[in-house]
Order: structure tokens, then sequence, then C-alpha cells
């Protein structure tokens, strides 16, 4: 199947696409075996600019790392050029390191005796300008936008004073002609002072110089600089959890556990509150806001998923304070169901909307959830990510695992689904008309090396076939789809598709690992 935007263009008349096969493209900060993992190296978010020819990824450590995309450049020339040049592009995508900047500090809350972590919650990319990249990092308290560009580094030529005898303070020293009965002083200065000096710093012997060439500005190089242009602070009582761009390209929001507030880029004193779910009396507090994106397209929509597995759709027309939804998702859930573990695994981690914003992606602990926009009822896909857990959810609440977020991707042409899972696993499904496509990787050099065997006869549903291989592997305790032990200590929590073709970048720990297909 091609990569690209024609992916509705294989409609139903051409059957379901064929499932891809996935191969290793790059691994930045591959870590040898036995190397121990620093906390401040673990990747916390990961996120494609809207071309997908530049990759950001954030770290516990405070730091943004920017890395771009180098085979589309060294053919020259863009890639509409390529295309009339009838020039087959690679199917292969490679980046390269590009900058990285400490985009957060930890800081300390004196008001409320709290530390805030210098970790990245969230990564997202704005409007480019200038020939400059912009973009804005969050940790749990305050929110930054960066500006990346180039600039030209200024040298000063040298001027043709002697320096040979270096000072202790930096400076040049006597240029004279050096003599035994000279005491020179411990700071590189002279006591014999019978030439001239003009300043502390260049002396002159006591001849002077026939013709003195006066230092000039060069600028050969460039560097990248990162400069911060606004904070965003102090407008947040709870944790960040989402941050996301309007389409307008002046406005963002960032959502806390019970606000959302939006934001102009240019102003960083003062945001509207838009969404506020805290209770008069906090007693009464029974959900919580875990995600928050704006719709691709449409500038006045934005989507919000809550702790009790609903995903609510606003319209900032209707009015100032959004507290009623214009469209409520959710899935009812079967009776007889409930357990202790039911409210805790339906909480939604992360909501994603299509490139065309017509679909809506959700990830709670077990599944993966398609949502039409336009059919509230209940979502058009369930993907069943790691059903093998399901008896082991005892321990996962035991450990704390059963809250780990996971986070979840849509492909550009809008074919496929992708999410992550533990030791180090992420799926990847088909969700276009017919597909029983149902792939495991693993984030390694040898991605298929945990591969499920999709059954060869199409089965009734996907659920079914998945389901039917998840029996036979929760036989064995322990064991994943494949019989393979599963380690909780390792997961696969941040992954982003590239907006145009079948591209994955997905972190395990401080390891940052591209596929492709």
């Amino acid at each position: 199947m091609d990569s690209g935007d024609g992916g509705e263009v294989a409609s139903a008349a051409a059957g379901p696409p064929t499932p891809l096969e996935w191969k290793f493209s790059q691994v930045f900060g591959e870590r040898a075996a036995g190397e121990e993992v620093q906390e401040v190296d673990i990747i916390s978010a990961i996120e494609f600019d809207k071309s997908g020819d530049h990759l950001a990824t954030g770290d516990r450590g405070g730091r943004v790392v920017l890395f771009e995309r180098t085979d589309a450049k060294e053919h020259g020339g863009n890639r509409r050029d390529l295309e009339r040049m009838d020039y087959q592009a690679s199917r292969h995508p490679e980046f390269r390191y590009k900058t990285e900047f400490q985009s957060h500090e930890p800081e300390f809350d004196y008001l409320k005796s709290l530390e805030i972590e210098e970790k990245i919650n969230k990564i997202r990319w704005c409007q480019t300008a200038n020939g400059a990249l912009f973009l804005l990092s969050t940790n749990d308290k305050t929110i930054k936008y960066w500006k990346v560009q180039e600039k030209k580094v200024k040298k000063i030529s040298e001027i043709n004073v002697d320096s040979s005898k270096a000072a202790g303070n930096g400076g040049i020293a006597s240029s004279s002609v050096s003599s035994s009965s000279k005491q020179f002083l411990a700071n590189g200065d002279c006591s014999d002072r019978s030439y001239n000096s003009l300043s502390n710093d260049i002396s002159f012997p006591p001849g002077g110089i026939p013709s003195l060439r006066l230092p000039v500005v060069t600028s050969s190089e460039t560097s990248l600089v990162a400069r911060c242009r606004r904070v965003y602070a102090h407008a947040h009582d709870y944790h960040i959890n989402s941050i996301s761009s309007n389409s307008d390209g002046e406005t963002f929001i960032s959502a806390d556990d019970l606000r959302i507030n939006l934001w102009n880029l240019e102003i960083s004193n003062q945001s509207f509150n838009i969404v506020d779910v805290k209770p008069a009396n906090m007693e009464d507090l029974t959900e919580v806001i875990t995600s928050a994106e704006f719709h691709p397209t449409h500038c006045n929509t934005l989507a919000y998923s809550s702790s009790k597995g609903s995903i609510r759709l606003i319209d900032l027309r209707q009015s100032a304070l959004c507290d009623s939804h214009s469209k409520l998702f959710e899935e009812q859930e079967a009776p007889g169901s409930r357990s202790f573990f039911t409210e805790i695994i339906a909480s939604i981690s992360d909501v994603k909307f299509a490139r065309d914003g017509r679909y809506l992606l959700s990830r709670d602990y077990m599944t993966l959830k398609l949502w039409d926009v336009n059919m509230d009822s209940g979502p058009v896909a369930t993907f069943q990510v790691h059903e093998y857990l399901r008896p082991k959810l005892c321990d996962l609440y035991e450990n704390d695992s059963i809250f780990d977020k996971f986070e979840c991707c849509l492909s550009g042409d809008g074919l496929r689904v992708a999410t992550g899972s533990y030791s180090n696993l992420f799926r990847i499904f088909g969700c276009g008309t017919g597909s029983t496509e149902a792939t495991t990787l693993e984030a390694s050099k040898n991605p298929m090396r945990r591969q499920v065997q999709t059954p060869a006869r199409p089965s009734r549903s996907l659920t079914s076939s998945i389901s039917r291989v998840v029996r036979r592997g929760s036989e064995s305790p322990g064991a994943d789809t494949n019989g393979n032990s599963f380690d909780f200590t390792t997961k696969l929590l941040h992954l982003a598709w590239h907006p145009s073709e079948n591209s994955i970048a997905c972190a395990a720990a401080n390891s940052l690992y591209m596929y492709y297909a």
C-alpha cells in the first residue's frame, strides 16, 4: 500500500488493506547490555511536527531533543519537485540529531511545600515562521514557548599583538623582549614599566607596532539557538496532563485534573478558564480530566476525556465557560461485568483526533476505542491491547502498574492505530473496513521477534480473533500472547506516527526506536 494521504482511495471495493511488514529503521540512545538507565534520561514525550520533517522528544531531566529528517534533503529540492521529476522518493525515513536544550529545571513551590519535577509531560509543535521552529513544552506546572532557529556565529578576528605569553587573568601578557632581569608577577603582568601600556589587557612594546590590525567581526558558521519566548505559569493548581495547539495558530489549551485553560501564544500573564469540573465540595468529586486535544481543523472544537471513560466534545462558540458539552461519547458497561477494577481500567489515558477530524481514538488501560464524532451511541471499533493481563489485575494494582498512562496514535491515512504495552511491546491494528490486522512489535532492532501470528483464514471479527489468541496465551501465568514472560517494569508508554508515512517513533526507557513499513 502506498504511504501518504491517499488512504481513502483504497476503498472497500479494493478490499481491506494488506497488513504492513514493519522494519527497524534507527535507534537513538541505545544502551548496552547491563547498562543502567539514569532516571533523568527516560523519555517522557514524543511528537512529530505537521510536516513530519522534525521530531521532538522530552525526558524526565527536563531536556527537549530535536531530530530532523535527512533522507528527503539529500536529494535536494522539496517533495513536490521530486514528484514532478518522477523521482521515487525514499520509503525509508531517516532522522538525525539536530539540537537539544534544557526546557525545565526542578523547582519548589514554597506556598504548598511541594517539589515540582522538571520532567517534560507533553510537547506540541506550533506553526513555523521565517525558517524558525516553534514548540510548546510543559512540566507539571509551567508551560514554555520555544523558538529554535539557526544563528550565525560571530567571531572576532585577532589583532596583531603578540599573545605568546598568556596572562593569568585571561588577558594578553607583555609582548616586549624578555629579559632575565624582569620580574613577572603572579597575574601575568610585568613589574618593569619602561614601556607604555594602553590597557591592562593589551600591552605594546616601547617602539610601538608599525601597523595595527583592528579586530573585525566575521560570521562564517551557523549554530542552532533555542530561546524561550514565553513562560505561562501559575495558572494550574493541579498537575498539567495535556497541552494542545489550535489550528488558528494563535491559541492553545492546557489541561489539569479539574480545569482546562485557553491561552493566546503572545499573552503569558492571563488565560481563560473554559472547563471547570471542580465541585463546590471536593468530597463530591467523582471524575477528573485526563487528556484534552483541539480538533485538527475546527478551531472552535475540542475534546477532553475523563477518568470515568467518557469523552466530551465541546464547542467554544456555545458559551464562555463550556461546562455543558455538545456531545458525550461513552460505552455502557455490560450488565454483571462490574468489579473492583472496572472504574480504574475505564479511565482514559489519551485521546487523539484523526488527521481529518472525523474520528477520535481513545486509550484506556485494556483497550483502544475508535469513535465516529457523528455517532455518540458507542465506539465504531474496539481493540483489545493486552487482554491476557486481565487475570493479573490484582498484581497490577499492587505494584501501581494499573495506573500507567499509555498513549495512542493514528496513521496519517486513518487506516491504522497504534499503542504501547508492557515488555517494550507495541501493537498496531488495522481499522479499515474488513481489516483483521493486529500486529505485535517489540521496541528492539528485531521488532518482529514477538510477532503474534494472525490467522490465515479471515475470522468473523477482529476482536474474536484476538480473544482466541488471548486464551491460548493466558494459560501460562506471567506470559503474553506468545507465551513470552512479560515485564511490568519495561513499558512502552510514548509513541508517535509520522503524519504522512507509515513510520513510527517509540520510546523504550531512554532509547528512541524508529520503524517503517
